[in-house]
């Protein structure tokens, strides 16, 4: 039994769908190797909860967090965007900084970052931090949950690259950027701080 073998779709024994079959390795070339995929693993978690956390920091120390954090309307609001983006609605949603969709995405995968680093120290260390990885549900279940949610970054990446192209190059550009260029009355571009 491989060690990636508890990513499955299924109940009991039964498996409707492995997410990494051995077919999957052999198609892309790559040789199995446990150990290396776990170097790289732990290499890039320092990348990106290092990245995460300079986030959140700068998030709250610039103030950025009242436009981030969804309002008591946000779950109705997000559905009337839903709408809007399946041109299912005509009329426009409420829009501030960010509208009521982005906002409860930006704020989930904000705690999913938090349940990666979690979940991950449960699995880790599960035996110096037996209390942590017994109240996430076992060994098992703390693998199962910082595999989903890892999937939910995807999930998250994939439709954030899609509404970016649909929002312009120049959207795509502010947010790599950290400024769009606007026309101005005279039709000079000029710079806006995001």
């Amino acid at each position: 039994m491989h060690a990636h073998e508890v990513y499955r779709i299924g109940i009991g024994s039964w498996t409707l769908f492995r997410l990494f079959p051995d077919a999957f390795n052999d198609k892309l070339g790559l040789t199995f190797s446990l150990a290396k995929g776990l170097s790289w693993h732990f290499f890039l978690m320092w990348l990106f909860g290092i990245n995460g956390l300079l986030y959140v920091l700068y998030t709250f120390i610039s103030g950025a967090w009242r436009d981030l954090l969804p309002g008591r309307h946000a779950l109705r609001d997000a559905w009337h965007v839903f709408l809007h983006d399946l041109h299912l609605r005509r009329e426009k949603p409420s829009q501030g900084k960010y509208n009521a969709a982005q906002q409860i995405a930006y704020t989930l995968i904000i705690l999913a970052g938090a349940g990666s680093i979690v979940t991950g120290l449960a699995i880790y260390k599960p035996t110096q931090l037996h209390w942590l990885t017994t109240l996430l549900g076992g060994y098992e279940f703390a693998r199962f949950l910082h595999f989903w949610l890892t999937m939910g970054y995807v999930v998250f990446f994939v439709i954030h690259v899609i509404q970016v192209a649909i929002a312009g190059w120049n959207n795509f550009r502010a947010m790599v950027a950290g400024f769009e260029l606007v026309q101005d009355v005279g039709g000079v571009s000029q710079e806006q701080q995001r």
